[in-house]
């Protein structure tokens, strides 16, 4: 796990929102209800920050609409830590360190991880191989021994995982997620994806209006 912890995103609220504006909105900032470009940020003290405005909608939003983030309370910069975190860590890292790491509940830790591997997940993804290109595949068995277990008090069987991993490109896995292949990409580029793939994926307790 590779993370400077002394990052002003990771401490700073207003640091950690302009971080996520920047990978949300590299060409300028758009309304996620509409989609116009015509918007406005609103300033003063009446306002909380990073809080903007359609001027074709007239629909207010922040960089935390239309993602799995919306309608949460968690501080922006615990936001951003858990993406680090969880795209950083080697083997995966569990709700129980995130509570921890992040000085929040348990079941908001579950929550938030849970909210992050949605973000993970490719919307379209693309095919592996093609002309030229390499398909590696591999399968490996996983299963945990009963003493392990949270709940069970009997062991499953152990469940078989396929990967397939295209050389210096993506990879699937089957069954089972968390394949840990190289992507090809440092865990600040694969962070920067994971946020961005948040835009337009919600995991709420109330459906969105």
């Amino acid at each position: 796990m590779s993370v400077d912890f002394t990052n002003p995103i990771f401490t700073d609220e207003d640091k950690a929102r302009e971080h996520l504006e920047a990978l949300r909105w590299p060409d300028g900032a758009f309304c996620p209800h509409c989609g116009s470009t015509n918007v406005h940020r609103l300033e003063g003290k009446s306002h909380r920050p990073g809080l903007f405005q359609c001027n074709g909608c007239a629909q207010a939003f922040t960089v935390m609409v239309g993602s799995v983030m919306e309608r949460s309370h968690i501080p922006l910069r615990k936001w951003v830590l858990a993406f680090y975190l969880m795209n950083s860590s080697k083997k995966g890292i569990s709700a129980h360190q995130l509570h921890r790491m992040l000085g929040v509940t348990y079941k908001t830790a579950w929550f938030l991880a849970h909210r992050v591997r949605e973000a993970m997940k490719p919307t379209n993804p693309s095919a592996l191989g093609g002309e030229g290109k390499i398909v590696e595949a591999d399968e490996t068995a996983v299963g945990g021994k009963s003493k392990n277990r949270a709940f069970r008090k009997k062991a499953i069987k152990k469940q078989i995982v396929v990967s397939l991993v295209e050389r210096d490109g993506g990879a699937r896995s089957f069954h089972v997620g968390g394949n840990r292949a190289k992507l090809g990409v440092n865990d600040g580029e694969r962070t920067a994806r994971a946020i961005k793939g948040a835009q337009g994926k919600r995991l709420t307790y109330r459906p969105a209006h």
